[in-house]
């Protein structure tokens, strides 16, 4: 394991923690946002590289100007074992997750502090996470986002909806040593985690002033091929959340209401019906993929990724 750690005398509020693998372009443009921060809590920054085929080159080593900055590198084990290898290095009081292609919006980490103070019994929190509209693959995942958090966001400003570009939770609630994540799951570890959470008896306080932006460097036929990978991986992490006794529940009624809202919400200029036309289209692709893999006996349906977790009756 090799390490490279520029290190701070005092425990900050938070650890931001960011697993890479191969992704050094985007990163460096995570590491700029976290550095214009605007009056920003301390923090630290841990990056796990994951066994990248290239080590981390000196323009993302730089940061360590900036902020405390550790660099952790391991063997290949995926985006979980990562994440739970930058858990037991931390410092922070917070643990913060986000994405090697996350941008922080400059006043984040500030509203995010502020909205912990307003909620000293909470220990979750999920930042308001948005697309890049830029392109046609970055204005559909904006709208699958924000269709999402608005149509899982509850009355009492809890949500059920969790996702580890922008998720952070109290490190009092974390086991360090075991870690968060579970290992084996190779995609759609964040709805395990909201599974085990919900099952806690909690939910996510939702912080929808703290801007979290997700980009897909993607061309659309990539995005897609990726969604049937996606599902595919993710049908045996829902088959985990089943045995959980915690079930996946997206009525038709529902699924048409959010498709409508959906359709409202990318008639402003910014996004367009082509957009959200190609938002649906993913969609339909995931689901069929899912039910194929359902037939061969890898997983349960999954009727929508990150929707609704419910207790089974």
């Amino acid at each position: 394991m090799a390490k490279y750690q520029s290190r701070s005398n005092t425990a900050p509020t938070f650890s931001v923690i960011i697993p890479v693998h191969n992704d050094w372009a985007p990163l460096r443009t995570c590491l700029e946002s976290l550095a214009s921060q605007e009056n920003p809590p301390s923090f630290e920054v841990i990056v796990v590289d994951d066994g990248s085929t290239e080590e981390a080159p000196e323009s993302i080593r730089s940061w360590s100007n900036s902020y405390p900055l550790t660099i952790i590198t391991q063997p290949h084990a995926g985006i979980s074992a990562a994440r739970n290898r930058g858990i037991r290095v931390c410092n922070g009081s917070f643990l913060l997750f986000i994405d090697a292609d996350s941008r922080l919006h400059n006043d984040s980490l500030a509203v995010l502090s502020s909205k912990i103070t307003e909620s000293p019994n909470d220990s979750c929190f999920q930042l308001h996470l948005i697309g890049d509209r830029k392109t046609l693959v970055g204005k559909a995942e904006d709208l699958r986002l924000e269709t999402i958090q608005h149509h899982t966001l509850q009355a009492d400003g809890r949500i059920r909806y969790l996702n580890t570009a922008g998720f952070a939770i109290r490190r009092s609630r974390v086991d360090l040593e075991r870690g968060l994540f579970d290992a084996a799951a190779l995609r759609g570890e964040d709805t395990l985690l909201l599974a085990d959470i919900l099952r806690g008896g909690e939910l996510p306080v939702y912080v929808g002033q703290a801007f979290v932006r997700h980009a897909i460097g993607l061309s659309p036929i990539q995005c897609l091929i990726n969604e049937i990978r996606s599902a595919r991986l993710e049908s045996a992490t829902y088959k985990r959340i089943h045995a959980m006794n915690v079930r996946i529940r997206a009525s038709h009624r529902d699924r048409l209401k959010m498709f409508f809202w959906m359709w409202g919400f990318s008639g402003q200029p910014s996004i367009g019906r082509s957009a959200c036309a190609f938002a649906v289209a993913r969609q339909i692709l995931r689901r069929i993929a899912s039910t194929a893999a359902t037939h061969l006996h890898l997983g349960p349906r999954l009727l929508m990724r990150n929707i609704t977790l419910l207790p089974m009756g």
